[in-house]
């Protein structure tokens, strides 16, 4: 539904900027967190991305979690509540993006790549890569620094 959703909103305003909300997670695994190399840009992120209609910010982190990833994963807490006012897209649509960021916990699946992923690889905060969103960045700065509710 949600690229039905946006679609349709898309053929309505073009690529005029709107207001999106999205959800994603932190994932941490032998002290390192899962990061995604978008298929879109080929840059690194959390996995996560546009809510559906009706869904909860929770629904859609674990959503997106699952298709993204492979994993099943349960919610620990919010981390944050993060702002992108100028959020662009390649095919040039704009968004204000509003995103929540959850710390999670795998509980079952195997790590795969689907379309929207180049890669998945957990990294060491030492290694981490340049991360493209500054939602994504921001959250896992928060993390690190043991934020937690953290509204921007």
């Amino acid at each position: 539904m949600e690229k039905d959703y946006v679609k349709y909103i898309r053929s309505k305003v073009g690529h005029d900027k709107i207001i999106m909300n999205a959800s994603g997670a932190i994932i941490e695994r032998d002290n390192k967190i899962l990061l995604q190399r978008r298929s879109d840009n080929g840059k690194w992120g959390l996995p996560g991305g546009i809510m559906e209609m009706g869904e909860t910010y929770h629904e859609g982190a674990i959503r997106e979690v699952k298709e993204e990833t492979g994993l099943d994963i349960e919610l620990d807490y919010l981390i944050g509540i993060y702002h992108n006012k100028d959020m662009e897209w390649p095919s040039g649509d704009m968004a204000h993006v509003i995103c929540a960021v959850f710390k999670a916990h795998i509980t079952s699946g195997t790590l795969s790549i689907d379309s929207e992923s180049l890669e998945l690889k957990f990294f060491s905060k030492e290694e981490l890569p340049i991360i493209a969103s500054l939602n994504h960045k921001k959250a896992i700065e928060d993390y690190y620094n043991g934020i937690k509710n953290n509204v921007l």
